[in-house]
């Protein structure tokens, strides 16, 4: 998952640079039972290094142990599933105006550790000026007071439909998803991402998931399209009128699903990382009917804190943010501190997937949904096409056509907006 390329976070410097010879998968070869994936839209190679990973470690290989079960690793957003759950999730309950908030909790939430002073330079109005968090969150509070003394699901009288043809919504929805792009593009993940789940408070867990399975359903439903949403030009306020763009649209990847299914048919565990919130990504990966079905015990993600079962607007003392160096934590306190031995195999798509991809030596293939991302990511792509065509790659990538969020049968993607497929950024 890399929701935001982060503006100001560091490039390939201190991206791999390890030797294919360390890289390179040392796991002897075992006559193990043929191991075969749905051939689907897999690219040939990445799926072959993936069927003799399976057959190396799977339970009619000649060193299964039972008691020790090998486990393989999965990000979640992008990798598997097209496009980005808690993102299509916010701007669901943003259009649903589903919040549980006063006037003064929502307040609090937008400016909770975003650091004062304007955004990145990218983040501009219509006029050229820069935006500042002072200016945006004013012009929120005003918006927010407006929609909750009148729409008919928090004080007002107006229906769902009525409140959202006003200009006061227009320009909420807007400036809210512009402030979320501008947090993370200007501060990063460590901000951005604990913010945006601060959303949820004052609402229990049943709610929230009920939300999340409304959410995926509708983003299933919808085209996946780049969507421009703009500020009302009646309501410039003090930051102006602004716009931003939102990619809309979820896809299933049933190739994933099929993998999850081999992997566990054949004795080998399957775990979630997500940077998301942990109990909304538990419900796209363990319900029946989306076809994956992990146990929702081995989702770990992002938490709040908690006043019983109600949400509460603060991350959850003592718990990692799960992304980057935060993913490779949480795998080894929640995994290897009680198996004693990490992952066989880790997929991902992000710069936030880059530790784990990497961070455990027990890891024979790493599995990167070719998102043509440069940074650290990025390095390993380069890795992953250096190695293909050997017989143990240490990485593998996958390509996908991003108009439809299916896959494409080979390493390159064809970026949504573009006309040729690439290998590379």
């Amino acid at each position: 998952m890399d929701r935001r390329l982060f503006l100001g976070r560091v490039g390939t410097a201190a991206a791999a640079t390890l030797p294919l010879s360390v890289l390179a998968a040392n796991a002897p070869d075992v006559a193990a039972a043929p191991v075969e994936l749905d051939r689907a839209k897999w690219s040939a190679p990445t799926r072959q290094a993936i069927e003799a990973l399976i057959a190396r470690h799977g339970k009619h290989s000649a060193g299964y142990t039972a008691n020790r079960r090998p486990y393989a690793v999965f990000d979640w957003d992008n990798t598997c599933i097209m496009n980005d759950t808690e993102e299509a999730l916010f701007m669901y309950q943003i259009n649903k105006l589903a919040f549980r908030l006063t006037p003064e909790d929502f307040g609090t939430i937008i400016r909770k550790g975003v650091p004062a002073g304007a955004f990145a330079a990218d983040y501009k109005n219509a006029e050229g000026q820069s935006v500042t968090l002072d200016a945006i969150t004013a012009d929120l509070d005003a918006d927010y007071a407006y929609l909750h003394a009148n729409y008919r699901g928090m004080k007002g009288s107006k229906t769902l439909e009525e409140i959202t043809a006003d200009d006061h919504f227009i320009d909420f929805r807007a400036k809210l998803y512009y402030l979320y792009e501008a947090i993370n593009d200007t501060h990063g993940p460590n901000i951005g991402y604990p913010w945006v789940i601060y959303f949820f408070a004052n609402m229990t867990r049943a709610e929230v998931a009920a939300l999340a399975e409304e959410s995926n359903d509708n983003g299933l439903s919808d085209q996946i399209a780049k969507l421009k949403l703009a500020s009302a030009k009646s309501l410039p306020g003090k930051a102006g009128v602004v716009s931003v763009s939102h990619t809309r649209g979820l896809r299933l990847t049933p190739e994933i699903a099929n993998l999850m299914e081999v992997l566990r048919r054949n004795g080998i565990d399957i775990y979630v990382s997500t940077a998301s919130l942990e109990d909304v990504v538990r419900v796209f990966a363990s319900l029946p009917k989306y076809g994956y079905h992990v146990a929702p015990e081995n989702v770990i993600g992002l938490r709040l804190d908690m006043n019983g079962d109600v949400y509460q607007s603060a991350y959850r003392k003592n718990w990692p943010l799960n992304w980057g160096p935060g993913k490779s934590l949480t795998i080894r306190s929640e995994l290897i501190a009680t198996k004693g031995y990490g992952p066989i195999f880790v997929a991902g798509d992000s710069d936030g997937d880059y530790d784990m991809l990497r961070d455990f030596p027990e890891t024979e293939v790493g599995l990167l949904v070719n998102r043509l991302k440069k940074g650290n990511i990025g390095s390993l792509c380069k890795l992953a096409a250096e190695q293909r065509g050997s017989n143990k790659p240490r990485f593998v990538m996958q390509g996908r056509f991003e108009v439809t969020g299916q896959w494409l049968p080979r390493e390159e993607t064809l970026k949504l907006g573009q006309k040729e497929p690439k290998l590379l950024a």
